[in-house]
């Protein structure tokens, strides 16, 4: 059972730096679990955070260091030389010590290295030859396999011989001679079948086995489809070489959840919460200068229209509905498109149909919300020109926001750019840009 976490420990910890020995603090830091300890760190001011990690014991600190973020990893790691990295990692899973060891410095790598066990050394360099975002760079090379012409008594046997077996262990794997991939033993079937039993008699041969280059996000996609809680990961010529375990996936599916949500704010999905102002200030510099260019595109825009202002003051006041609303509008398709990207059902063929949907829902709520704020601005300014105006305005933006929403995001696919990162500010500069031009050139016409 995990230790409840202390979230009062950081409340206390200025007066305790002061009032109680360095031991109680550190006895009430490691007395938490790993993953308590990693919340702890990742929940304190700058200020606090070197401090705790020094006192957490050697014994936990490798266990909290994989818990954290990159970013903090990032942090206590360039702190270490390679022995110090090496000792930390010693007994993690092998894809737990690749995961910390992408954190290092180039440079540093080979040290830590060399400093493992030559076991050791061999399994992790295997898996960083593998790209950090595919099976092969996600899997652990721990496994244990079975040939299917023994029998369940001489399998049950040879479990015995470890000491341990791997967590999250559901299945044992099936190979041949040449360890060519067959299938999967089940523990719930090993265990109930008779002890007589061949292995081939009771595998499970449809068990599904992942590509090593197969990405992180399609691997989570399936473990999400069929209810997963382990894979076999095969080469290109179906050899066995590792496993994918759900916590592993779990967290490809945390990252990529943190990475739509900040990239939708334009923020790294590393973003560290209690990071220094020093740090965070110029990551969110660049973005707000992307912005601030957008904004004088759509400033310029009004600026053509500058004698129509003039003379209809009333369209100063209302020219920020039309593009709020087309922003809004927009904003909801490219949400929908990018979540279903995300799902892996957006295809080529189903393109055109949703580019359809959308623009009939935004052409649907565009005559609703026209006809309504019209009205509006019928009653509140008592001219019947200025309503006609904003309505077409409002129907024209609506439209053209679904229509981007759908497209851009395919678009931004197809080149190579992240929908997620840069989508809502090409998205808003298009409904800004298109609401300023419709509202204020009917407004021209209408008012010449």
């Amino acid at each position: 059972m995990p230790n409840k976490v202390d979230y009062h420990l950081l409340n206390k910890l200025d007066s305790a730096i002061d009032s109680v020995s360095l031991n109680q603090i550190r006895h009430t830091l490691n007395n938490l679990s790993p993953q308590d300890i990693a919340h702890q760190l990742e929940s304190a001011p700058a200020k606090y955070r070197q401090f705790l990690w020094e006192l957490v014991d050697d014994d936990n600190s490798g266990e909290v260091l994989q818990e954290l973020s990159e970013d903090i990893q990032t942090e206590f790691l360039k702190e270490m030389d390679g022995a110090e990295v090496a000792a930390l990692t010693e007994g993690l899973d092998v894809d737990d010590i690749v995961d910390i060891l992408q954190q290092l410095p180039e440079r540093l790598i080979p040290e830590v290295l060399q400093s493992m066990s030559i076991q050791d050394r061999h399994r992790v360099e295997t898996v960083l030859t593998y790209d950090e975002e595919s099976a092969g760079g996600l899997m652990d090379t721990e496994i244990i396999t079975v040939r299917p012409d023994l029998t369940i008594d001489v399998v049950l046997r040879y479990l015995r011989r470890f000491d341990d077996i791997p967590d999250t262990t559901d299945n044992l794997f099936v190979v041949n001679r040449r360890d060519t991939f067959l299938g999967t033993l089940p523990i719930g079937r090993l265990l109930t079948a008779s002890p007589s039993t061949t292995v081939r008699e009771i595998m499970n041969t449809e068990a599904m086995a992942i590509p090593i280059d197969m990405a992180d996000s399609e691997v989570a996609k399936l473990f999400k489809r069929y209810d997963l809680v382990s894979a076999a990961v095969i080469d290109s010529s179906s050899r066995l070489v590792g496993r994918v375990t759900i916590d592993d996936v779990v967290d490809v599916i945390i990252e990529d959840a943190d990475h739509s949500l900040l990239a939708m704010a334009r923020l790294s999905d590393t973003e560290d919460t209690f990071s220094s102002v020093t740090r965070a200030a110029p990551r969110r510099a660049i973005w707000l200068g992307v912005n601030l260019l957008t904004a004088i595109l759509a400033s310029s825009v009004i600026s053509l229209f500058s004698e129509t202002l003039e003379k209809v003051v009333a369209l100063a006041i209302l020219m920020p509905i039309v593009a709020s609303m087309g922003g809004v509008a927009g904003s909801q398709t490219l949400t929908v498109v990018v979540r279903a990207m995300a799902l892996g059902q957006v295809e080529r063929s189903n393109i055109s149909w949703l580019l359809g949907k959308e623009f009939s829902v935004a052409a649907l709520n565009g005559l609703l919300w026209a006809a309504v704020m019209g009205g509006v601005a019928s009653y509140w300014f008592n001219d019947w020109n200025l309503a006609v105006v904003i309505g077409l305005a409002m129907l024209i933006n609506l439209c053209a926001a679904g229509a981007v929403g759908t497209l851009l995001p395919v678009i931004l696919r197809s080149v190579k750019i992240d929908p997620a990162l840069a989508g809502s500010v090409i998205l808003t500069t298009v409904t800004d840009v298109v609401g300023f031009l419709s509202f204020l050139g009917l407004a021209t016409l209408f008012y010449a």
